[in-house]
């Protein structure tokens, strides 16, 4: 069920998501996950698009990394993210959606909306997004064809 301890998360905010980047670094490395800062440092107005970007384009280069990607209410992320062929980004704000995201459609990308999930509701998506792989079988063919899309 849990993923390998070796996995990697990227990270990647824009301005609305700042704050609870750290929680989730944090959240992330206690778990003994490996994780990159792609987020800005500060909370100056910056645009989403090019975090999502930043985050896609590693995974791009490293597939067996995963991404986290965190804005005010998580639609912007999750919608840049999925522009990417690569990329199935999940927007989840509840634990039961990070799961079936991993489970039944291989989410690579997690997003989240800082104003819209407190940090204990953050706490729990979270963890169903690690504890969770994806069941392949009857959803195998189903996330392939999601690779075939434009």
């Amino acid at each position: 069920m849990r993923e390998n301890k070796k996995q990697t998360y990227v990270i990647g905010t824009d301005h609305a998501g700042a704050n609870l980047k750290d929680f989730v670094m944090t959240f992330l490395r206690e778990k003994g996950f490996s994780v990159i800062d792609l987020a800005p440092q500060d909370t100056q107005r910056v645009d989403y698009p090019d975090y999502a970007k930043k985050v896609c384009d590693v995974l791009k280069e490293n597939p067996q990394y995963k991404g986290i990607l965190i804005c005010g209410s998580g639609i912007g992320m999750s919608i840049a993210a999925n522009r990417y062929k690569h990329i199935r980004a999940a927007l989840c704000h509840d634990a039961y959606m990070a799961k079936m995201a991993r489970l039944h459609n291989d989410a690579n990308v997690l997003c989240m909306g800082e104003r819209i999930s407190g940090v204990g509701e953050v706490e729990s998506i979270l963890e169903a997004f690690v504890d969770f792989e994806f069941e392949g079988g009857r959803h195998a063919q189903r996330v392939e064809k999601l690779g075939d899309m434009e």
